[in-house]
């Protein structure tokens, strides 16, 4: 294979990962229209479309998907041989892509990057924010990050945090105005702030627990959004109760009174967060240190050598 053409297949591949030219050409290193030109050239050389293209979208014909799923997981296994070989010389370099939950990001990732990045100064994290529930696999990441209850099979998990009570709350304006809810059934003739779940586009329904009795609500409200600082904040604001998973966005407000835990016999458990990666292929010694890392591992071990 002549270099040009594995640079093409390389292009080709990075833009159906990333299901953009402009992503795909950051990632590359090199502009949209030159990594348009390296695309045309691939499908003229190969006599077949393999995109295609719209102004607000790409996504791969048929014949795309097929030449994708055959050469990706050769990507994969170069990727993991100059990982081992980088690794057996003591070496920690190359691109770490991470796909993570906006709250995982927010509260575990972002706190640890500058010791992460002072550890392994030739290890460059590529952080994707991610929470739509993207295959890993098909987008080439290293490993995601994720609640335990949406763990994608057949991955290796290890867990981040401990599980978490979700807690349904509102202001104090809002529940003068309207009364306590007593049980989930009264949240019927309340105004409730909803989640869209990413997934599927669905709101999500309620879920509560109350001496092994489960039951699910189906709520409504003046407001339905798919992000944990939109609902914190109409829930601030009186528009009505919240149910939340996130709980540092809402932990400091019960502190300040601002907010007040209503129906808190009821409210759930839900599996806290972990990270997980594919148990199809070699462990990059990177990850296993940004792993450490994110566990506070690494605080135990001796500095890197300069």
């Amino acid at each position: 294979m002549r270099g040009s053409d594995f640079a093409e297949l390389k292009a080709f591949a990075a833009v159906v990962e990333r299901s953009s030219f402009a992503r795909a050409a950051e990632h590359l290193g090199v502009s949209p229209s030159a990594l348009s030109q390296t695309i045309r050239q691939l499908e003229a050389r190969l006599g077949a479309r393999l995109l295609n293209r719209t102004t607000r979208s790409v996504a791969p014909t048929a014949a795309g998907e097929q030449l994708h799923a055959r050469i990706a997981p050769l990507f994969r296994a170069m990727d993991d041989a100059v990982a081992e070989a980088s690794a057996a010389a003591g070496q920690m370099s190359g691109t770490l892509r991470i796909n993570t939950l906006g709250m995982a990001a927010r509260q575990i990732i972002a706190p640890r990057l500058g010791r992460f990045h002072r550890a392994h100064p030739d290890v460059t994290l590529d952080i994707v924010v991610d929470d739509g529930l993207s295959d890993i696999v098909a987008g080439r990441f290293d490993a995601g990050i994720r609640v335990g209850a949406r763990l994608e099979k057949d991955m290796i998990a290890v867990r981040l945090t401990p599980d978490v009570k979700m807690v349904a709350v509102a202001s104090p304006d809002y529940l003068a105005r309207r009364g306590l809810p007593q049980s989930p059934a009264d949240l019927h003739h309340h105004a409730c702030i909803n989640w869209r779940l990413q997934t599927d586009g669905r709101a999500y329904q309620w879920e509560f627990e109350k001496r092994g009795r489960r039951i699910e609500v189906a709520v409504s409200g003046p407001l339905v959004t798919n992000h944990s600082d939109v609902g914190v904040a109409a829930a601030l604001q009186g528009l009505g109760i919240a149910y939340a998973f996130d709980r540092e966005r809402v932990d400091e407000h019960l502190a300040q009174g601002q907010l007040v835990q209503v129906l808190a016999d009821w409210s759930i458990t839900r599996p806290g967060l972990f990270v997980y990666y594919s148990n199809r292929h070699h462990q990059p010694a990177a990850l296993r240190a940004f792993i450490d890392c994110l566990l506070d591992r690494d605080l135990a071990k001796p500095a890197p050598q300069a």
